[in-house]
């Protein structure tokens, strides 16, 4: 049979997941896809922990616990969460040592609340990394215009970052510009510049859902024929921006100290319209370099009928501008899609957020009345605390 993963794992292509729960890891399936479907790294959102925690019962332990430490609710859910990616970091230990540090990573986000506070964000970040206490842990920043000096100040502490939230090319440039910045402080403050990592999230079905909409407004057969083209355009043109800084003189010095690129990560890649392909946002975004964090149900589907060419985006350059200027003829206003999108995705988060914290308000609530207490599947999760390093 065909290794549909493994060809694209080959064209330059890290496969991460985009889900983690306890389930997840209790049951070994986050190691099998690790060693079976070449899942190379784990991503976390508030959206993704909010319903893990409301779906399973091996967070009953834990909870009875904290309720009787009389743990306040927003500790509660570093405590959950950060037990969970710290059990994911030991689990994807083999393939960031494999692979050098490179992959094995695991993000875990600041409180989406904190997006338009750099100072704040800074200090959760320094405060997640201790808590999880592993070397191959990203801290997700939201790559807002507070985000940015965020980013540079947590990568200066020594700190690896996943920049999360990226929509347009500009702010793109900008993240890359912050991660630049980041390093040259680090290696100034004396830290290893080969210990750090990060990625840039660009999001891209999100794109083409706002940008559709807007064709679908337009009326016109032209527009109607522009649907499913911006998100793939707008990608491709920011693997051009990131050849160009990685290529710089400015970035051969901290390659030189020992840095890694910040590779583009490709996001939001389920497709939200069911008349397109279930693996575009793979098939259209293949490079050397990139990350392409999936749901499980995308990587099932790739395995099955995914079709994997050696690059699908640095010779569509040209072809990508030429989508722009159709969209702006079309009257779609890319900066207005952006700037909505940006919203939206930091205001999507903080809701995620809110409802986690009003189900784990609630979950420590009936813990102190004694009900929800584990049962046995719960208790033999509490026997993996140790070797999950975690503590309640």
């Amino acid at each position: 049979m065909t290794d549909r993963l493994s060809e694209l794992s080959a064209a330059g292509v890290a496969i991460w997941l985009d889900d983690l729960s306890r389930t997840r890891l209790s049951t070994g399936g986050l190691d099998q896809l690790r060693r079976e479907k070449h899942v190379a790294g784990v991503t976390t959102n508030p959206t993704i922990f909010a319903k893990a925690l409301s779906d399973a019962d091996e967070y009953n332990w834990q909870l009875r616990d904290l309720a009787t430490r009389g743990v306040e609710v927003e500790e509660a859910v570093r405590m959950l969460t950060t037990y969970d990616v710290r059990w994911a970091c030991d689990v994807m230990r083999p393939s960031y040592d494999k692979s050098g540090g490179v992959d094995g990573r695991v993000s875990i986000e600041v409180d989406p609340r904190l997006a338009h506070d750099s100072e704040k964000t800074v200090a959760e970040a320094k405060a997640l990394w201790w808590l999880v206490d592993r070397p191959n842990l990203f801290i997700k920043i939201p790559a807002t215009e507070a985000g940015l000096p965020a980013i540079t100040a947590t990568l200066a502490e020594g700190i690896s970052v996943n920049v999360t939230l990226i929509f347009g090319l500009d702010r793109y440039s900008q993240v890359m510009e912050a991660f630049l910045a980041g390093l040259e402080q680090a290696k100034a403050n004396g830290h290893d510049l080969s210990k750090i990592g990060s990625v840039a999230s660009f999001f891209v079905s999100r794109v083409d859902s706002e940008v559709d909409k807007r064709l679908e407004k337009a009326g016109s057969e032209s527009a109607k024929a522009l649907r499913g083209k911006a998100a793939i355009a707008n990608a491709q043109l920011a693997y051009e921006r990131y050849g160009e800084v990685f290529s710089s003189d400015r970035w051969q010095a901290l390659a030189d100290a020992g840095a890694h690129p910040q590779r583009p990560l490709w996001a939001s890649t389920s497709t939200k319209n069911p008349d397109y392909r279930d693996v575009i946002y793979v098939e259209q975004l293949i490079a050397p370099g990139t990350v392409n964090t999936m749901p499980e149900s995308v990587i099932k589907a790739y395995a099955d009928h995914g079709e994997t060419q050696a690059d699908t985006i640095t010779g569509e350059y040209e072809a990508a501008r030429k989508v722009f200027s159709d969209l702006e003829a079309a009257g779609v206003n890319m900066a207005e899609v952006i700037d909505v999108l940006e919203r939206e995705g930091v205001e999507k988060f903080e809701a995620s957020w809110l409802e986690l914290l009003d189900g784990v308000r609630k979950s420590l609530e009936s813990a102190a009345q004694g009900v929800g207490t584990p049962g046995r599947a719960a208790q033999g999760n509490a026997k993996a605390a140790a070797k999950a390093g975690g503590n309640a």
